[in-house]
Formats: structure tokens, C-alpha cells, sequence
């Protein structure tokens, strides 16, 4: 068999085992731009893994992840007999240490939330409003959500009577019920009869958080919001942290859903 049909097979076993394996299988097909996907695994040297490991620029976790990737496929490889051998080098260096997330302040938080400070982010934006970035931070901050598990959210995965989320189909396609406190609770109230109601944004498989046109936000939208939020909020991080807080690390700082800060001001 050879080495590109033994790696779509391996991802097949690995999805039909449960897991999504997005990020592991991009890792795995891109390793066949420095090896022949056409020639059997045992053709691959351990200079094409090293090539293929170090990259061009310096030592991150991105190398560990392609690692295990490899590591994971020759595993496999080997048990089904497909190779006989691996050609993963027999040491690795250590990767650097990950960086803690950045814990904002309460007067960081107060500020970032702040309905004027969105809505001054916001002006003259084309894509999405205010009142839906605000409440898209305060699901990453009060129910400590994943940012694709919040824009993901669709109408009939948001239980208010109930004050549930639904979260579907994570990692390992899991799915799992978030509760939200009644602060979070009303925010969503809120925020429903605001809902942009372009397009077909409408019906219960609909998303929660949409544009202006009805449509799922994007990642890189978002993420340019955010940066001028924070400008417009000066919060910057702190020496000795995470030079740019992230808006990930809303989660880290997720709210206790039981006793309130004070932090969730309903506008």
C-alpha cells in the first residue's frame, strides 16, 4: 500500500473511531509534499521527516503537533503492516512552554464589556452590530464557550425557559449542556428580537449570532473587532504576560454562574 493511501486510510480509522482528526489529517496530507505519496511507507527517510519537522523558522508547538501526527500514522502503519519500520528521528526537543492565558482585570473586564465601548468599536462597521459582538464576549465570558462553539450556536440550541445551551458536536463530535446564570439569561432575551433578519436567519437551525446579512460570523472578522475594542478599552496586557490578550482568554476568565460579579451590565 502506499504511503498517501495508507495516511487516508489511518484518518479514516481515527474519524470512524470518534474523532473529528481536522487538524491531524491537514498535518498528515501536507507531510506529502516532502515525501512520495506513491511510494510504499518504508521509502520515507528520517531526513524527509527532519525536513518536514523543523520548517523554516523557529522551534513552536506547531512542530510538536506534527509530531504526533506522524507518530500517531506510523503506529498504525506498523500494526496493519503496511511498514516495518518508522523514520521518526529517536529524540525530539522539548517544545517551548505554553503560555498561560491572560487573566483580565474586573475594571479590564468592566471596560471590554461596556455597551458604549462596543458600540464606540463598532461605529460605521458594514458587517455585524454592536449588540451582537457584545453578546457574543459576554457567551465567551458567562457560559466560558469556545469561540466556534458560540457561533455555532443555532435558535433551537438556546433554552431559555430552561436556561440551557446546547452545545453539539465538539470534540470528539460530543455534544454537552452548558447553564447559564440569569444575568446571561437576559442578555439572550435581549439580544433575540435584535437579531439582524436578513436573509433566511430565521427558522430554529438558524444561527444565534449572525451579520447583517443573516449569515455565521467569521473568525477573522471577530478577531479584528476585538483588537479595536481593546484599543478603544485600553487593555493591552501587562509586562511579564501575554503581550496581546486574547479574545480565547474571555473563557479562561469565564464567570461563575452561580454568584454574580456585577460585570454584566444589561443594556
Amino acid at each position: 500500500m502506499t504511503l498517501r493511501d495508507s495516511i487516508e486510510q489511518y484518518i479514516l480509522w481515527r474519524r470512524a473511531h470518534g474523532a473529528k482528526f481536522t487538524t491531524g489529517a491537514d498535518i498528515l496530507r501536507h507531510f506529502l509534499r516532502y515525501a512520495d505519496g506513491d511510494a510504499a511507507c518504508d521509502a520515507v527517510s528520517t531526513k524527509q521527516v527532519l525536513a518536514f519537522l523543523v520548517g523554516q523558522g523557529p522551534l513552536t508547538r506547531q512542530r510538536e503537533n506534527k509530531y504526533y501526527a506522524l507518530a500517531g500514522f506510523w503506529r498504525h502503519a506498523i500494526s496493519r503492516g503496511h511498514a516495518m519500520r518508522s523514520p521518526l528521528p529517536d529524540s525530539e526537543p522539548k517544545s517551548p512552554p505554553r503560555t498561560p492565558p491572560y487573566i483580565y482585570s474586573h475594571d479590564e473586564l468592566r471596560r471590554l464589556l461596556d455597551p458604549a465601548t462596543v458600540a464606540s468599536s463598532r461605529r460605521g462597521a458594514v458587517q455585524f452590530d454592536a449588540v451582537t459582538f457584545r453578546t457574543l464576549l459576554l457567551l465567551l465570558y458567562g457560559a466560558g464557550l469556545r469561540f466556534s462553539e458560540a457561533t455555532g450556536l443555532t435558535l433551537a440550541d438556546v433554552d431559555l425557559a430552561e436556561d440551557v445551551l446546547t452545545i453539539r458536536a465538539t470534540k470528539f463530535y460530543k455534544s454537552r449542556l452548558v447553564p447559564i446564570g440569569p444575568q446571561l439569561a437576559t442578555v439572550l432575551a435581549n439580544y433575540m428580537p435584535q437579531r439582524p433578519r436578513g436573509g433566511l436567519a430565521q427558522g430554529e437551525t438558524s444561527f444565534l449570532l449572525v451579520n447583517r446579512s443573516g449569515t455565521r460570523l467569521a473568525s477573522s472578522t471577530v478577531q479584528a473587532a476585538f483588537d479595536a475594542l481593546r484599543r478603544i478599552a485600553r487593555v493591552q496586557g501587562a509586562a511579564g504576560g501575554r503581550q496581546i490578550p486574547r479574545l480565547h482568554d474571555l473563557r479562561h476568565n469565564s464567570e461563575c454562574r452561580i454568584i454574580p460579579s456585577g460585570l454584566f451590565v444589561i443594556a
